[in-house]
């Protein structure tokens, strides 16, 4: 029995080495392997002396020999197989032990350019990893240490690993290679244009297994990007309470998108994934306290965000009432001692957490037997393309409260109105069949008058109905995209009632 062992990672390979050694193992390696292994006292032949061919160009070819993968690739159970095999004096592999050269950890390192990160794309590995784990039925295929002692267990009772345990370690090798070429495609798809390729391979790690996901009968788990955004909630460190759920993960994904579209003190409260307060203010406290004073019934059990560390008198007012998260760049130590009062509140820091996404990242959805991929919704509207279109001119402070206003809108699920005052959100509409639903719903949910504050509207108005809805609330400021055919009605109407109306000319739909 012969291995062909030859590793990037040489965790444990010295130890596997010697335990095929004691089973009788012939060992055959290469390059920095070899030199690991002979230094550590393991008998070990070269690859070219199993080639009878030199490694060669810096040692990008080592590997692709026939004596090498007519070795791996002969079906045993195949007798014109093995006549080639010995008319080719080519004898078996039939262990083998690659892991790959680091490319997900060249791409990490700060400052990579695009030549050092092709120069750690494997050829050689991936090739031999493919051809034992196609061969999985007469070949032992290893491509994670952590499976070493496994094929050690079942040598030594066994004498032979079993079909099982081949086909799984198989199964392993494909989703690595697959995974590995899916980071090279996408690090380089990045490193041009970023426009959206005719085949689409996502690579993810598992950060860890969720005990459920939505519901109690769904199977979940969290996986991350292989480089993932400074600011991405899978950054964040949790400093105390419980795991987090699958619907703790979404909706604390949801605060942070809305919080990141705020640089002044600001806290996001959500609750399923949909805003139910937001504020600014002079500090974290008071943007607290608007935030909570939107909806004080949705925020209970809610999510917390803000882009400001937590300090104590910011932490005694949230733990007045239950929240399952907060989310923040830090905690003073005042903050902690009073929030870890609670023993299942989870606490996250997040560094950068007001840091925006870089350019070309995408959205996902998954639909029945395919996907909708598309760019991000990385605007909200260009400030030279704002439009007044009504009579009256709307006040800068109701300006002001307008970009809040759409900052938050963007964020909720269509059909979406956000109303707000005083850089606070008083009344939020989210995804109702039709506009004017969320109109009311928003000025129904309001917790404080709506005299003088401001309306907006993720999509433009099909009648003057929001208007009139707006105006009897005590609205006197609209801001929606416009682009309705009966745009005219809804701006004569807001004439009528005293209204100012910008068009922003950007669309905010979030289905």
């Amino acid at each position: 029995m012969r291995a062909l062992l030859s590793v990037s990672d040489k965790s444990g390979i010295v130890e596997f080495a010697q335990e095929l050694e004691q089973l009788g193992v012939e060992i055959i390696s290469t390059g920095g392997t070899h030199k690991r292994l002979s230094d550590n006292g393991v008998k070990v032949m070269g690859i070219s002396e199993v080639t009878g061919f030199p490694e060669c160009l810096d040692g990008r070819v080592k590997t692709l020999h026939p004596a090498v993968h007519g070795g791996i690739l002969a079906m045993r159970d195949k007798p014109e197989h093995m006549k080639q095999l010995a008319d080719l004096n080519i004898e078996t592999i039939d262990i083998v032990a690659i892991n790959l050269y680091p490319f997900k950890e060249t791409i990490l390192k700060p400052g990579v350019t695009l030549p050092e990160a092709i120069e750690n794309i494997d050829i050689g590995g991936p090739t031999m990893l493919r051809s034992a784990a196609k061969n999985h039925k007469d070949v032992v295929v290893v491509c994670d240490p952590g499976d070493y002692a496994k094929v050690i267990e079942e040598l030594k009772e066994n004498k032979a690993v079993s079909y099982d345990t081949k086909y799984r370690l198989a199964l392993k090798v494909f989703q690595h290679t697959a995974a590995y070429d899916a980071m090279i495609s996408d690090y380089l798809r990045k490193e041009i244009d970023g426009e959206l390729p005719d085949n689409l391979t996502l690579t993810f790690e598992k950060v860890q297994e969720l005990r459920y996901g939505e519901n109690p009968h769904q199977k979940a788990s969290y996986y991350k990007e292989i480089k993932p955004a400074e600011g991405s909630l899978v950054m964040a460190q949790q400093l105390h309470g419980k795991e987090l759920s699958f619907n703790n993960i979404n909706d604390t994904n949801g605060a942070l998108a809305v919080l990141k579209e705020f640089t002044e003190p600001t806290v996001v409260a959500v609750k399923h994934a949909n805003p139910c307060g937001v504020g600014t203010g002079f500090d974290i406290l008071s943007a607290y306290k608007k935030a909570y004073a939107c909806d004080p019934t949705s925020i209970f059990g809610g999510i917390v965000a803000a882009n400001r560390a937590i300090d104590g008198p910011t932490a005694e007012e949230i733990n007045k009432i239950f929240i399952e998260i907060v989310i923040a760049p830090d905690f003073t130590e005042e903050a902690m001692t009073v929030l870890t009062q609670k023993k299942n509140i989870r606490l996250l820091k997040l560094e950068g957490i007001d840091k925006k996404g870089p350019a070309g990242e995408i959205d996902i959805k998954k639909v029945s037997g395919g996907l909708l991929v598309q760019g991000t919704d990385d605007v909200l509207f260009d400030e030279a393309e704002l439009k007044v279109v009504t009579d009256r001119i709307p006040t800068d402070k109701e300006m002001e409260d307008m970009r809040l206003a759409m900052k938050v809108v963007k964020h909720i699920k269509s059909n979406g109105i956000v109303i707000a005052k005083d850089q606070a959100t008083l009344g939020i509409g989210p995804g109702q069949v039709n506009r004017i639903w969320a109109v009311e719903n928003a000025i129904r949910q309001a917790n404080a008058p709506l005299q003088g504050a401001v309306l907006a509207s993720d999509a433009f108005f099909p009648f003057d109905d929001c208007v009139t809805a707006g105006a009897k609330a005590g609205i006197t400021a609209i801001i929606q995209p416009g682009g309705s055919m009966r745009d005219q009605e809804s701006i004569d109407k807001a004439n009528e009632l005293g209204i100012a109306m910008v068009f922003c000319g950007v669309r905010h739909f979030k289905h």
